[in-house]
Order: structure tokens, then C-alpha cells, then sequence
């Protein structure tokens, strides 16, 4: 055989040898993407949702008949359904907080479905708009002090549960009785006790789904209803936790103050607990310090431990 030949045939092996190695690759990475493809569908699956044949807020139906109805509160399900991590963190908190928030509701007779409310305004979190509306009702500074609420450099109840929920149940209530609805006092706490009716007047309509609202407002009560089904059938919506999981409320004895305190500090060492327990339990306590000329009577929170 000449050199030419043998080099030929050598290129030969080594080319057939190539093609079998590469077409044996090629069919495994095909096996293996197919096997990938399948974990991935089988392990993660986005369904749709059946929205409930009959929904209420605050025993006030909503009218699903009405297609545009039927699609917002569709999206909303969805919206928040898939918001897995926030989910969760809502049904957390809910366990914490709720049970501060319904008596109150109770007590001044505002439907507990408002609970809700203080939900998808702030997520039962102590936060701060853009607006600078504060706390879990997120009350703007002059609407808190018209309710009642003291607001000052030293102290801020939009921040106390208590109060702030009090406050949020005189306006709820008073745009009821202006409004003539729960849902439209709901709406009204979004956009405003004179925007509704402006709305109203200029649509000839009395009932907030029959009104074309900006988009804030407009999903307003349907955000409201999507959180109250989810949390009220969490596990039914794929939420899957048990109770060990959920947040539960420090428990606390109260000091009564009617004095002027100099330093939150000392007082709180005084009580055998840091200045951060102090604040986390009482967050309308704005100052490290007190000015209580007045001598009027403050109850604080003191964390057991």
C-alpha cells in the first residue's frame, strides 16, 4: 500500500470515527433536552383559575354576569395568586395582625372584609407612600389629624395599629353613610369621598362597577376581594404552610406615661428590653425623647421576654 493510500484510509477511520462520536453526542444531548423539557413541565405548571360563582364584598354581590367584572376579577386572582412570595408573607402577617384589626372593625360596626383593605394598602406593613400617606392604612397627615389622631414631631398614630384602625373606621364609616354602599366607601377610600361622587354625577351611575374609573381605583375593590378569597382559601390557591409558619404577636404588658420621658434609651433599659423592642412595638414613638408638657397619659408597649 503506498503512502498515499495508508493516509488516505487513516483520515477515513479517523473521519467514520468522528461521525460516530459526534452523531452518538448528538442523540444523547436530544435525550437529555427531551428529559429537561419534561422535568420542566412536570415540575412547574401555571394553571388557570376558576373564579367562585358567587362573590361578595362586604355582603354586597358582585355582579360576575357582566363579562368586563368577570375579566378584572379574573386578573386579579391570577395577579396575586402567582405572587407567590408575597403571598405568603401576607398570610404571615395576617395571623400577626388580624386579630388586633376585627375587633376594632367590629366594634364600630365596619364589615370585617375591611381587614383587607389595610392589606393592599400596605401589605400590614408601617409603610410610607410616595404621597406620604403612612402607616397600614396609609392616612394622609392632615386626613389623620381630622380623625383624631395625633401628629407631631414626637408622635405619629398613623403608626399605632390601634388608633390608626380606629381612625380608618370613622372614615370608612362616614363615606358609607355619604356613599350609600360599603363597596363604593371602599372605592372612596382610594379616590377620595368627592372624586366618587364626581365620577357618579358625571356618569349617571350609582354603583362603583358601573363606573369607568382611572386604573388604580378602577382595581381598587376587585385587588380587595382577590386578597380576601386567597387568604380566606390560601391552600386552595396552592399556598402550602402549616401553623408553626406563620407570625404571631409579641405579648406585652403597657406602662402608662404622663410625664415627659428624656430618653426612650434608659427607659427602655429601665424595662429590661433594648430601644429596638421599644420602637418595634410602639412605632409612633417618633423622638428618642418625650415632650409632655401636657401631662397627658400615653400607654407603651413593653415586650415580654
Amino acid at each position: 500500500m503506498s503512502i498515499i493510500n495508508r493516509v488516505l484510509t487513516l483520515v477515513g477511520v479517523v473521519t467514520v470515527s468522528g461521525m460516530f462520536v459526534y452523531g452518538t453526542q448528538r442523540k444523547d444531548d436530544e435525550v437529555n433536552d427531551h428529559v429537561e423539557k419534561e422535568k420542566i413541565v412536570n415540575d412547574y405548571n401555571v394553571y388557570a383559575l376558576d373564579v367562585p360563582k358567587n362573590i361578595d364584598f362586604a355582603g354586597e354581590a358582585m355582579p360576575l354576569n357582566k363579562p368586563d367584572v368577570y375579566e378584572r376579577i379574573d386578573r386579579e386572582l391570577l395577579v396575586n395568586t402567582y405572587w407567590q412570595s408575597n403571598g405568603l408573607l401576607l398570610i404571615k402577617r395576617s395571623k400577626k395582625y388580624f386579630p388586633i384589626i376585627e375587633p376594632i372593625l367590629k366594634k364600630y360596626g365596619v364589615p370585617d372584609d375591611f381587614k383587607y383593605l389595610a392589606v393592599i394598602e400596605s401589605g400590614l406593613t408601617q409603610a410610607i407612600s410616595p404621597a406620604k400617606a403612612t402607616g397600614f392604612w396609609q392616612i394622609m397627615k392632615a386626613t389623620g389629624r381630622e380623625l383624631g389622631l395625633e401628629i407631631n414631631e414626637n408622635i405619629d398614630e398613623r403608626y399605632h395599629i390601634e388608633k390608626s384602625t380606629e381612625a380608618a373606621c370613622k372614615y370608612l364609616l362616614a363615606s358609607k353613610k355619604r356613599m350609600g354602599s360599603w363597596t363604593l366607601a371602599a372605592a372612596a377610600y382610594n379616590g377620595g369621598n368627592y372624586g366618587i361622587e364626581k365620577y357618579m354625577k358625571q356618569q349617571k351611575v350609582d354603583n362603583y362597577y358601573d363606573l369607568l374609573l382611572g386604573q388604580e381605583t378602577g382595581r381598587y375593590v376587585f385587588r380587595i376581594v382577590a386578597i380576601k378569597q386567597i387568604l380566606e382559601n390560601a391552600k386552595r390557591y396552592g399556598f402550602n404552610y402549616e401553623d408553626k409558619h406563620l407570625y404571631a404577636a409579641a405579648e406585652t404588658n403597657l406602662v402608662v406615661v404622663d410625664t415627659a420621658v428624656s430618653s426612650f434609651p434608659d427607659f427602655a433599659k429601665h424595662f429590661g428590653i433594648t430601644y429596638k423592642d421599644l420602637k418595634l412595638h410602639n412605632p409612633w414613638l417618633r423622638e428618642r425623647h418625650l415632650n409632655n408638657s401636657s401631662r397627658k397619659p400615653y400607654e407603651i408597649k413593653i415586650a415580654k421576654f
